[in-house]
């Protein structure tokens, strides 16, 4: 069993499955603790002893030792009684807890920080993010008195107060500043001696154009260190100063380098030029909102958002012509098969709908096939015969008019609409090659990374591991190149999927699947995050014949009606799980079909619902030489032939 520890607050431990393990008393927390602060060292008994007692009672010793068994047993209750420990292990006269290098929440934050301290500002943001949302409290928040805790304590927090001032840094070199300003001003509040903190308030002041209030925030920085510390300010608060009385730069501060001085000059001249509420800014802004849908988390979410304002924008102005080219113009590569925003989605496709609907005759084909290809791609997963006949004509039109940026948006609303049956990974590998070809031919670097990771989902179903493996490096280098960070989230997944499928131990697999979850929070990507990582589990404890128990707070999202009978199967209540198996849908037509149709068959032989297992295996059979789920590049079921021959078994015996 995988434990993992958490220090960023209350200590803590928690068992494979995310679930608290009663370590039980204060004295066996204050033991666990002071391993844990050890960092893997040995703690000889007599230092214990000192450190829990001020005044060490008779038989502290024994009471140490006594504590480390129990603990032994929470932490590993499987172990054979007379088998050595392999997590609390004993080494000469003392204890050390050898845990995993990620098994800590605390030294999980130093790695990721120390990583975003060399990544890319969106790269960085994200990893930052994440790190500091692992904070539950202070640092070892029940030991603040001891005396063993203090410097761990201290450093932790000094850390963490090092990752606020990097998030807010990347934030500004992204161009955020208004909303760092609340976040900051918080932050000096309460940790007024912290230069840098000042620094940052007053440069993101003065990047929203409140000059006088960041040299405000400078005289109460520079009163501060005077009055209280008798010390003068830093070079780089005094320099920033100096930059904002000389306006170094009229819209950002100190004159920012390199490709942040190119945009701040070239926004600077834009709002100069083109006049508030011309058409132009609504296309330019779709433009823009295509840049940052591809930087994932926050910025996926205001595109997600502004594009539909974008396209009630243009509609009020009346304009079919114009709102055609708001609409079609938005071509993010699309690679999950369900929305993220369903009504949204619905909202885009009536409105590219009523668009084509009123163009003109003369209307550009080029137009009406963009249209087309946001009607496709926007329909994924809601079934229907217009979103393959949307599909089919957008890619007629491309080809004929030979466009290959047309083309590669025209192609992904064909991806979209290739889940008609299970057994399609083949037909979906050709689209992706095509993709790939084209896009590496026209430099369409987003293109060529959606092909490459269509592939990875279509070899990956098809278990050539070698092929996926080749196509996920390449979308990692190209995406490194381009600073496109959610790409490493679905190449992640598929590394996580591979592990499962090539024969990792399911407490390997399943810690491989969580590291993967952690990446995916706060991605930006609630269609594609929602209920996948307990669906991932719950997949392989199916495959390898392990019990389907799962908290009752577990958040399925939208694959709750195909795991409630199994989960119900776990309680032994089988009359409830063959109720909700027949309340059940059919899993809908996209990429985990194959998958909810291997659990549903399985909950249906083990609650005898022959009709169900039936239809489970008709829907099976043309993908028989396929992994079930794993062309969603995400998680896998095992093979289909496997579930095929269990579901045959079960008909045969009543016949």
């Amino acid at each position: 069993m995988r434990v993992g520890f958490g220090v960023l607050g209350p200590v803590v431990a928690w068992d494979g499955d995310g679930t608290p393990i009663d370590v039980k008393g204060p004295r066996h927390r204050a033991v666990l603790a002071r391993l844990l602060v050890a960092r893997g060292r040995v703690v000889l008994v007599s230092r214990l002893v000192d450190d829990l007692w001020a005044d060490p009672p008779p038989g502290a010793t024994s009471a140490v030792r006594t504590f480390v068994a129990a603990l032994r047993r929470a932490l590993e209750p499987h172990r054979p009684p007379r088998e050595p420990a392999r997590l609390l292990v004993t080494e000469g006269p003392g204890y050390a807890l050898r845990a995993a290098s990620d098994a800590v929440d605390a030294w999980r934050f130093e790695d990721t920080v120390a990583a975003a301290s060399t990544a890319p500002p969106h790269e960085a943001l994200d990893r930052l993010d994440r790190a500091l949302g692992w904070w539950r409290g202070p640092a070892y928040a029940d030991f603040d008195d001891e005396r063993w805790a203090r410097a761990e304590r201290s450093r932790l927090e000094q850390l963490r107060l090092n990752a606020v001032e990097s998030r807010a840094g990347a934030r500004l070199a992204l161009g955020r500043a208004a909303e760092v300003v609340p976040d900051l001003d918080a932050h000096v509040a309460e940790h007024p001696w912290r230069e840098e903190a000042w620094r940052l308030l007053a440069l993101a002041l003065y990047r929203t154009q409140r000059q006088g209030d960041a040299l405000a925030v400078l005289r109460r920085a520079r009163g501060l260190l005077l009055d209280q510390l008798g010390v003068d300010p830093g070079p780089r608060l005094r320099d920033l100063e100096t930059d904002i009385l000389r306006q170094a730069d009229p819209v950002g501060g100190p004159a920012p380098a390199g490709p942040d001085r190119v945009w701040a000059q070239a926004a600077a001249a834009y709002d100069r030029t083109v006049v508030s509420g011309a058409r132009a800014r609504l296309e330019s802004t779709v433009g823009l909102l295509r840049s940052l849908a591809v930087t994932g988390g926050s910025g996926l979410e205001v595109a997600r958002d502004q594009r539909v304002a974008a396209i009630d924008a243009a509609e009020q102005l009346g304009n079919p012509d114009l709102t055609a080219r708001v609409i079609g113009s938005y071509d993010v590569p699309a690679i999950w098969t369900r929305s993220d925003d369903p009504e949204q989605a619905a909202r885009v496709v009536a409105a590219a709908e009523g668009a084509l609907a009123a163009l003109g005759p003369d209307a550009p084909d080029a137009i009406r096939a963009r249209l087309l290809a946001t009607v496709a791609a926007e329909s994924r997963g809601t079934g229907g015969a217009r979103g393959p006949e949307a599909a089919r004509e957008a890619e007629r039109i491309a080809r004929r008019l030979g466009d290959p940026a047309l083309l590669a948006f025209a192609l992904n609303g064909v991806f979209m609409q290739t889940f008609q049956r299970a057994g399609l990974a083949v037909e979906r590998d050709g689209v992706g090659a095509e993709l790939v070809a084209l896009a590496a031919r026209h430099g369409l670097v987003t293109y060529e990374i959606l092909g490459r990771l269509v592939r990875v989902q279509a070899r990956g179903a098809l278990a050539d591991f070698a092929g996926a493996d080749a196509h996920a490096a390449v979308a990692d280098q190209l995406a490194g190149r381009h600073e496109l960070p959610l790409v490493g989230v679905f190449t992640g997944w598929y590394r996580a999927l591979r592990l499962a499928a090539t024969g990792a131990s399911p407490p390997a697999a399943e810690a491989a699947y969580r590291d993967a979850a952690a990446r995916l929070s706060g991605a930006g990507m609630p269609g594609v995050e929602r209920g996948l990582l307990p669906l991932a589990l719950l997949c392989l404890r199916v495959w390898h014949g392990r019990p389907a128990r799962f908290d009752d707070d577990t958040d399925w999202g939208p694959y709750l009606p195909w795991a409630r009978p199994l989960v119900l199967l776990a309680r032994e209540r089988p009359a409830d799980a063959a109720a909700a198996l027949r309340r059940a849908p059919e899993p809908p037509r996209d990429l985990l079909f194959e998958a909810l149709w291997c659990l549903t068959g399985h909950a249906a032989i083990a609650v005898d619902d022959r009709p169900v297992v039936r239809r489970a295996r008709a829907a099976l059979a043309p993908a028989a030489h396929e992994l079930a789920g794993a062309g969603s590049g995400m998680l896998t079921v095992g093979p289909v032939a496997h579930h095929l021959d269990r579901l045959a078994a079960a008909l045969d015996a009543r016949t």
